[in-house]
């Protein structure tokens, strides 16, 4: 094996991390001003997306999948969230081990703020719309992959 695969820049998981640090400081100063995490607006990005759905079944579980994180993961930050009102948790009435999520007024607040620094970032910025199209599935394949 050739020693030059060893070397940082042709290392692909040191790529992803790298952007994915950068992305995630390219949306301090929005979760900053909403006085969230990056892993809540997350849970948060789920969340909206299931209530537009009208999803019946939003339960931590189901997150957990979606978000890829365990519940040693996402229950202390569901607690935190739920200590600044922005998700309320309950057990369900017909499987007590089962619990559910549901978005509060604040949490549903706060959509359209993100929304609106969203579409300002993306209209400021200069890449192609297709460049972006093409790495998201380039990325879901990745993940696919890897999580197979």
């Amino acid at each position: 094996m050739d020693n030059q695969a060893l070397y940082l820049d042709e290392q692909l998981c040191f790529r992803l991390y790298a952007t994915s640090r950068a992305m995630t400081k390219a949306y301090q100063p929005m979760l900053q001003a909403l006085g969230i995490t990056y892993p809540q607006y997350l849970v948060l990005m789920v969340l909206w997306e299931w209530w537009d759905d009208e999803e019946k079944d939003v339960s931590v579980k189901r997150l957990g999948e979606r978000l890829y994180l365990d519940s040693g993961t996402l229950t202390p930050l569901l607690k935190r969230m739920e200590a600044a009102d922005l998700v309320r948790r309950q057990r369900d009435d017909v499987d007590e081990r089962k619990v559910l999520l549901y978005l509060t007024e604040a949490g549903l607040a706060l959509r359209p703020k993100v929304l609106a620094w969203v579409s300002c970032e993306v209209e400021t910025r200069s890449m192609d719309e297709r460049l972006i199209q093409r790495l998201r599935d380039d990325l879901s394949s990745l993940l696919g992959e890897l999580t197979k």
